[in-house]
């Protein structure tokens, strides 16, 4: 049972990945990382990878669209420091499908075959591939494509549970992953370890996949903004049968330590810009947030921030 903060471009961070780790998610993802950025050598782009410590259970995940760029991109950074590579082709918006990337590659299934075999030869890691149901609903392919990725050497699958038409729309559809599971039985050992991805808002939503639908591991995506406390929760649970919501002060010094750890990374004129949309999530639900977001949306410097959250403890 493996519980993974997942990619999010704009938020997943080495910041966030660190919170996330310290309450308990075993291994984080790197927001998407263009491999034509890596084989251009971007600086930008290698900013993207860079561990908060070496401690760090990280997995790299690319985007492309064929497996000349892949292999591009394999020359140009060291590959060694991740632990595995996971390939996007779960992203459905339109400036990554446009490239024949992220859920365009659902329509292209020998591709994505040919990228995993490409790592696989090129580095020795661990493949892994997200991934969704289809492009439409008059496309609905994963299980073939699982079939495909398999058999190019995938270690590891995730499943979205929406179509690139869906977006983020509507309810993440979790019958599905009981036909993946009986595809790859759990008890064989030729079988790829899966996971789940989509609507994991509380610890309730990850008991479910692991124990109702028999998944090894489940990615926590918009659910964990915020919310760093939802991977100790999912393990209390888990454990125990039962958890402890986070106190107001808790939500309060672990938003303020996230703001910390990002103005040491970035400085904090950045670091301030940057995590407002981050900062509001932790308040969200909340008595008095409704102000306390109004005045975050000013916010220029650590401070501003503290005298934010300060109102809650009124």
């Amino acid at each position: 049972m493996t519980l993974t903060l997942a990619p999010l471009a704009g938020y997943t961070d080495k910041a966030f990945r660190m919170i996330a780790s310290a309450f308990g998610a075993q291994e984080t993802v790197t927001e998407m990382v263009s491999a034509e950025g890596l084989a251009r050598k971007s600086v930008k782009t290698r900013a993207l990878m860079e561990k908060f410590d070496e401690s760090e259970n990280l997995t790299l995940q690319l985007f492309g669209p064929d497996g000349d760029t892949f292999k591009r991109a394999l020359k140009e950074f060291r590959w060694q420091e991740f632990s595995k590579i996971d390939i996007n082709a779960g992203c459905p918006v339109a400036k990554v499908v446009k490239t024949g990337a992220g859920s365009a590659l659902m329509r292209k299934p020998e591709i994505a075959g040919e990228i995993i075999h490409i790592i696989k030869e090129e580095t020795g890691l661990k493949v892994s591939i997200k991934f969704r149901l289809g492009w439409d609903e008059g496309s609905i392919n994963y299980l073939d494509f699982a079939e495909t990725a398999v058999k190019s050497g995938a270690d590891e699958l995730t499943l979205h549970a929406r179509t690139r038409s869906q977006l983020y729309s509507g309810q993440a559809r979790k019958e599905h992953f009981k036909a993946l599971r009986a595809l790859f039985p759990k008890d064989e050992s030729t079988s790829p370890l899966i996971n789940a991805s989509g609507d994991v808002f509380s610890a309730e939503d990850a008991r479910l996949y692991l124990e109702e639908y028999g998944m090894d591991g489940v990615m926590f995506a918009r659910g964990a903004i915020g919310n760093p406390f939802i991977f100790r929760e999912t393990r209390k649970l888990l454990e125990t049968g039962e958890y402890t919501l986070p106190s107001t002060e808790e939500r309060i010094g672990t938003a303020l330590r996230h703001l910390e750890l990002a103005i040491s990374f970035y400085g904090e004129q950045t670091a301030a810009r940057e995590m407002r949309k981050v900062m509001m999530s932790y308040v969200k639900g909340i008595r008095n947030s409704s102000q306390i977001k109004a005045m975050m949306t000013t916010a220029t410097c650590y401070q501003d921030y503290e005298n934010a959250l300060k109102l809650l403890a009124l």
